[in-house]
């Protein structure tokens, strides 16, 4: 008789998700958990994680578009009703407001019944990733640093089995961080987060709470050295705590981390291919033993196209099953130990990082080197854009075999789901309701006490799970933190990052040089950011290559009001570029649209860039966009051609 062999536990099982409503993205989660999915991921919208309400002017257009929009208690309630939170391992994608979200989550498993001491879970909670990559910060970086702090300290005291923080390299190398850069980038980050907790608590108990600390990384295609990477982010997290530390027990030098695969890599072209590719990626995490990933979430098929509906979500959930359970992967011990080749690559990528660490604390580490980092990622994902463009890097379908089928995939709905646009309106409904039901009273006691801790430098975890009992809003929190802490508008590495004069140029600088001559004045391009989406690596990268043609451009970073656009607008802009990732473009470019003509500017072009559905392509067309460009429009120099012609005062006369 054949001895079965034993099996590892499986990674948890996580689907990223979240949209619309609490109550659409409820049953989504239980329609997952039912699937066969093991932990929860949760994707909150843009106002969510920037700190507003819905019905602030900055939320205009982003509801519930890439994500759920949780305002309240209510919000909260309704979003896990039926999933029993003392039973779940949940994930909350959440930064600037992770003290707030995790005071909801709180409050709501205490409504439970739940045993709050015995939730598991983890927070994101990495404010310097967001200078660097996603945009979603309020405050600057020390008082940021401090609310980070403050979650792990409560929850070492309160909640032990909860991850105060993932240290995400995730949106660094969606950035274009090379993998020196992503080891090296996010251990500082840690070391920052570590050296603000050591004062915290007693000497005895800073190995546990370091043993909290998780990560949250990124594999890409090139599985080989993503793997290696992993095992190197092992190897040198055991380092620092060890000898930076003297954290003694290896059970709290653990490498412990969850993955998302790489989303940048996902082509708009042949989409069908990013089945392949986010089954690559995954191997990446899985295959070693020593560096496998906690928790797994796979990015869907057509995440390049728009929002996944439900089905493509689990068809990246049963790839995961399909690994966990019917290979034997599991089974094994490490399958690369004692392997040449990747001891080598290993200790390559080590030396990498540790040579960039050096670097970094020279400057005063992760906070001292924020803009420094910014524009080495903007650097990298210019070389990255260029090998792609010049054929170096091979895409199968954009830069090669393009030739293809059409995909029996797409199907009526174009492949891809959208948000109703009257879940804005229902959901500001239900706030308004949600604020006239609430004792005032109440509200203003709890936020009177939260301020005056954030004031006097207390953790300020206690007073906001008081204020989400007495139901304050995230806007109404968030503001107190901006009223204490301040605001801050991160870099936009553009003008500090180098140019990499890239070849091929010498005609557009001619044609720049000519169009500026009939212009009277150098070819002055605007690009702009409306909204909250803070994915800001395609802006950069188009302001990074219209510098390098010989452009002046204005470039001043996300989060800006088409307001706030038209009135940059006015300082000569020849021609208007627009980056939105987050779908909100209709409103916004319409917006954008109304005040240049109120301002008689009507006649300066705009081009839109971000995932935009062909349809939708159409309607910003007939508003009177010049240009829409996709993600497959991946030729820059294309794009910069395109500008320098709609300047050209003869192309508007031949008009």
């Amino acid at each position: 008789m054949t001895e079965t062999p034993t099996r590892d536990k499986p990674w948890l099982i996580r689907t990223y998700a979240g949209h619309s409503t609490a109550k659409a993205s409820n049953a989504l989660y239980r329609g997952n958990l039912a699937k066969g999915q093991t932990g929860l991921s949760v994707a909150f919208d843009l106002p969510t994680q920037t700190g507003y309400d819905s019905d602030h002017i900055l939320a205009r257009g982003e509801v519930g578009k890439v994500g759920v929009p949780v305002c309240h208690l209510g919000d909260m309630r309704t979003l896990f009703d039926e999933i029993p939170l003392d039973q779940m391992n949940t994930s909350m994608t959440i930064n600037a407001t992770a003290p707030w979200l995790l005071a909801l989550y709180i409050a709501v498993a205490e409504e439970q019944g739940a045993d709050v001491g015995a939730l598991q879970g983890t927070v994101q909670n990495d404010l310097i990733k967001e200078y660097l990559s996603r945009g979603t910060y309020i405050c600057p970086p020390k008082p940021s640093l401090k609310m980070i702090g403050d979650v792990a300290e409560y929850c070492y005291k309160n909640v032990p089995k909860w991850n105060p923080m993932n240290v995400c390299s995730y949106h660094l190398q969606e950035a274009g961080a090379t993998p020196e850069q992503e080891l090296s980038f996010a251990l500082a980050t840690a070391i920052a987060v570590l050296d603000e907790l050591k004062p915290r608590v007693p000497a005895e108990d800073f190995p546990m709470l370091a043993g909290r600390i998780s990560f949250f990384v990124n594999a890409g295609i090139r599985f080989v050295t993503e793997m290696c990477k992993m095992r190197a982010f092992v190897d040198l997290w055991d380092e620092i705590l060890a000898e930076r530390y003297g954290v003694e027990d290896p059970k709290f030098r653990r490498f412990r981390y969850g993955v998302q695969v790489n989303s940048l890599g996902l082509t708009e072209q042949q989409p069908e291919n990013n089945v392949y590719r986010i089954l690559i990626e995954m191997l990446a995490v899985t295959l070693s033993k020593k560096a496998r990933a906690r928790a797994v979430q796979l990015p869907a098929w057509n995440e390049a196209l728009g929002l996944p509906r439900p089905w493509d979500q689990q068809w990246s959930m049963r790839m995961q099953q399909i690994m966990a359970y019917e290979t034997d992967l599991l089974e094994f011990d490490d399958l690369f130990d004692c392997n040449p080749a990747v001891d080598a690559k290993v200790e390559v990528l080590k030396d990498g990082a540790r040579a960039e660490l050096a670097n970094l604390e020279s400057m005063g580490g992760a906070i001292g080197a924020i803009e420094y980092m910014k524009g080495r990622l903007v650097d990298s994902n210019a070389e990255r854009v260029g090998r792609i463009e010049r054929n170096e890097t091979v895409v199968v379908g954009v830069n090669k075999w393009q030739a293809s089928e059409p995909s029996p995939l797409m199907g009526e709905d174009g492949g891809i789901m959208t948000v109703d646009p009257g879940v804005e309106a229902d959901q500001i409904a239900r706030l308004n309701e949600w604020k006239a039901a609430r004792d005032d009273d109440a509200v203003k006691t709890a936020l009177a006490v939260l301020r005056a801790a954030a004031e006097e430098g207390r953790n300020v975890m206690e007073p906001s799970i008081a204020c989400a009992r007495a139901g304050v809003t995230t806007g109404e929190w968030a503001a107190q933190m901006r009223a204490v802490y301040g605001e801050y508008r991160g870099p936009t590495g553009v003008s500090k990052s180098v140019s990499n004069k890239t070849e091929g140029l010498d005609d557009i600088r001619d044609a720049v040089n000519a169009v500026s001559d009939r212009l009277g004045k150098r070819l002055r391009f605007l690009v702009g950011k409306p909204g909250l989406d803070g994915h800001s690596n395609g802006a950069e990268q188009i302001a990074f290559r219209a510098r390098d043609c010989g452009m002046e451009i204005d470039y001043e970073g996300i989060r800006l009001t088409p307001e706030e656009i038209v009135t940059a607008a006015r300082n000569g802009a020849h021609v208007v570029g627009l980056s939105i990732l987050s779908g909100s473009h209709i409103p916004l470019v319409e917006d954008l649209m109304e005040r240049l003509k109120s301002e008689g500017l009507g006649h300066v072009p705009v081009i839109v860039g971000g995932i935009i559905p062909e349809e939708d392509a159409q309607r910003l067309r007939a508003m009177g966009v010049a240009k829409v460009y996709t993600p497959k429009d991946f030729e820059l120099n294309a794009i910069m051609r395109d500008i320098v012609t709609l300047a050209d005062p003869q192309s508007v006369a031949a008009e």
